[in-house]
């Protein structure tokens, strides 16, 4: 005597914003019960993610300004192992650091501090804290603009 006694659908729906990402979802559920035991239980639930175009911006600021800040941490330790500037890599590295320290040279009374032949950069470390400062600005501003989770 298999007889559906009832029949139960749960659909449920949404959407949210995540992280500049666009997520909407689904659920549908249909339980079928027989003589008032369950005999099959079916679940389906659909994932939609879209991509923000603030979110990609965000990303793409972050990921400028994380090579920037990875330049100027290898300028750092190039000078403090005293790297020998002949080297091509090493040559490179301190050409396109200079062209993101020179806007923070001059800041502090000192730029450098030489023990042997080996330097702090100080310049180099003002210009790390201003990038950061100002990647931190430049993303709060599109933060701004960003609409609120739901």
């Amino acid at each position: 005597m298999a007889v559906a006694l009832s029949q139960a659908n749960l659909s449920r729906g949404g959407s949210l914003i995540d992280g500049g990402e666009r997520v909407s979802y689904h659920e549908e559920r249909t339980t079928h019960v027989v003589d008032e035991a369950p005999v099959t239980a079916q679940s389906h639930t659909s994932v939609t993610h879209r991509r923000s175009g603030l979110g990609m911006l965000e990303r793409a600021i972050v990921y400028l300004f994380g090579l920037i800040q990875l330049l100027l941490v290898l300028r750092i330790v190039l000078l403090l192992v005293a790297a020998r500037e002949g080297n091509a890599i090493v040559a490179f590295v301190y050409n396109l650091s200079e062209i993101f320290v020179l806007p923070f040279r001059g800041i502090l009374g000192i730029n450098e501090i030489a023990a042997g032949q080996s330097a702090l950069d100080v310049a180099a470390i003002v210009a790390l804290i201003g990038w950061t400062i100002i990647e931190l600005i430049i993303l709060g501003l599109v933060r701004i603009v960003r609409p609120s989770r739901a």
